[in-house]
């Protein structure tokens, strides 16, 4: 009897462990996207370059062209309006965290960033893409 209480009590110490580290996870996520979010706000290039992975900064080559893409493309995480972070999710293998936004023009969409954590345990964005939130009124 001892010994069934006992795992049960290992079995309950792993599973608020995992959930404390996804928790973790999340609050951790949602900083990095928020402080990239920040970076731009500042127009703060080379910060918000920062955030993204090695093979995503890789891809630009620099913060330069990087802020040219994000100007032109996304002006909804750029220069949001409105910012509600949603569901964080694994999808095909990857760490997906939703972000509702509000951009300049008025219009809710969804960004969808994929994360990737570092070998430093660090979280970094692999990736962004905007979806138009469908219209939800009558």
């Amino acid at each position: 009897m001892r010994r069934v209480a006992l795992a049960g009590l290992v079995l309950l110490c792993l599973a608020v462990a995992a959930r404390a580290q996804g928790a973790g996870d999340r609050a951790a996520i949602e900083a990095v996207i928020s402080d990239q979010m920040a970076a731009f706000g500042r127009d703060d290039g080379e910060a918000a370059f920062g955030f993204a992975t090695p093979a995503l900064r890789g891809m630009f080559g620099d913060a330069g062209r990087f802020m040219t893409m994000v100007r032109q493309g996304y002006q909804p995480v750029y220069r949001p309006r409105s910012v509600a972070f949603g569901e964080l999710t694994q999808q095909d293998g990857q760490t997906v965290q939703e972000v509702g936004v509000i951009g300049p023009d008025g219009v809710a969409r969804v960004a969808i960033y994929t994360m990737e954590r570092q070998p430093d345990g660090t979280w970094r964005i692999a990736g962004c893409r905007l979806v138009e939130r469908p219209n939800t009124g009558s």
